[in-house]
């Protein structure tokens, strides 16, 4: 592919734009950037906070453990601890850095603050308010779409952003349309590595280092540790109990960066540490690691494209295939094996829903990973799902795009359905 093509151009900005560095579990972070931007327009430490998010933002933060507030999980810990030690200027490592003082005063402030939180009225799967306010003054930040995208900020009246909201935020937003597993191929075999090589180490060298803590710690349900326990550590379970650990570790609250994909930590893990592993057990140059990296990621953004940030839909499933296309070129396998070794993956877990961030997503992420691994050595051993089985058609791509359709629009009622039962039980403390 040549590098001045408009596709090739396309791929480096989406990697940029995706593989970016987050502390904890995304949708507790967004909470806490807006409420770090709120807390800085305001100019003053609120003593009110008023959180209102959407189904899939409170489904997401119900459960897992936030980063520096001493194991306190929860929509208004991550208010809190964003107003009183965040950096609103760090984005998604809002709280990377957060004070010992800062979380000295959080049990106080938790105590003493009016915190509110409600359920947005709001069409749009990802929507976020923030409001905070003390004596006569107040701030409004609200976030849609995309954790990071403020499309609204106002200061006691004063209107001091206001963006359209459209469904592509951001006009210099790459082209995602251009994503497709043929030309991902090429791209991942033929791309100048230095144009990627930062991105990639980062992904390499976070990731790495937060499935070691979760195997090293106690975190979670120990998913990780417990597979190499109980099966060994051939690389077939080592590949799925490093992605494992480090959602343990991520889904409670461990306080190092995850380098994300699609918006999520716990994807960004699924989609490299299993083809870390597989490279590091076949002998695999640096050069082959990061152009199975560059395959494992785009697959993935590729297959979540079509279904978006948030759904009922475990986005797992999608970094499982993309792993699986990862470990397959590593291998030595052509597009002809990726493009089934994804078919085959999506066929298996595709069911698998998402009711939130826990401890559970480290399990998932196996099942997702095994599925992957399953998905390629089928290929390998001259086995396959065909066309018409299942939501299986003829065509990686027209397999995606039916898969995309099922998270999109068939799990829609399921994911209000979800979004209920966790609501009701918060409602009735059976939490």
């Amino acid at each position: 592919m040549e590098r001045n093509s408009p596709v090739y151009q396309a791929y480096v900005k989406i990697l940029e734009r995706e593989l970016v560095p987050a502390m904890g579990c995304t949708e507790p972070i967004a909470i806490a950037y807006c409420a770090a931007v709120a807390r800085s327009v305001l100019g003053a430490l609120p003593d009110r906070i008023h959180v209102e998010a959407s189904g899939n933002i409170i489904k997401n933060v119900k459960s897992v453990v936030v980063p520096n507030t001493g194991g306190r999980r929860g929509m208004e810990a991550a208010a809190a601890i964003g107003v009183l030690g965040g950096d609103e200027t760090a984005q998604l490592e809002v709280i990377s850095h957060v004070s010992q003082e800062a979380r000295d005063q959080l049990a106080e402030y938790l105590r003493t603050t009016e915190i509110t939180v409600g359920a947005a009225r709001s069409e749009h799967v990802l929507d976020l308010s923030v409001t905070v306010s003390r004596g006569g003054a107040w701030a409004v930040v609200r976030a849609v779409n995309e954790h990071t995208n403020l499309v609204y900020i106002e200061r006691s009246g004063q209107v001091l952003r206001q963006k359209e909201i459209q469904v592509q935020q951001d006009p210099d937003a790459p082209d995602y349309s251009l994503l497709n597993v043929q030309d991902i191929c090429d791209f991942a075999q033929t791309c100048r590595l230095e144009d990627v090589s930062p991105i990639l180490q980062r992904q390499i060298d976070c990731n790495t280092a937060v499935a070691e803590e979760g195997l090293r710690g106690n975190y979670g349900a120990n998913v990780g540790s417990t597979l190499l326990k109980v099966y060994g550590s051939d690389v077939k379970i080592r590949a799925k109990a490093l992605a494992a650990a480090g959602s343990d570790a991520r889904m409670s609250g461990c306080e190092l960066p995850v380098v994300i994909n699609s918006g999520s930590g716990n994807q960004g893990l699924t989609v490299s540490l299993p083809v870390i592993a597989y490279a590091e057990e076949l002998g695999s140059s640096r050069e082959e690691l990061f152009r199975a990296l560059l395959l494992s990621n785009l697959v993935t953004l590729h297959a979540k494209e079509g279904i978006g940030r948030l759904s009922a839909y475990c986005g797992a499933v999608s970094a499982g295939a993309g792993a699986g296309a990862g470990i397959a070129y590593l291998n030595g396998g052509d597009y002809d094996v990726i493009a089934h070794t994804i078919v085959n993956a999506l066929a298996i877990t595709s069911g698998i829903v998402c009711d939130g961030a826990k401890a559970s997503c480290a399990a998932k992420i196996a099942a997702a990973v095994d599925a992957g691994i399953l998905g390629y050595e089928m290929y390998r051993n001259g086995q396959q799902f065909y066309g018409g089985d299942g939501l299986v058609l003829k065509g990686v791509e027209n397999t995606i795009r039916n898969i995309s359709r099922l998270g999109r629009v068939g799990m829609k009622e399921t994911d209000r359905e979800i979004i209920r039962m966790m609501v009701g039980e918060a409602e009735h403390g059976t939490d």
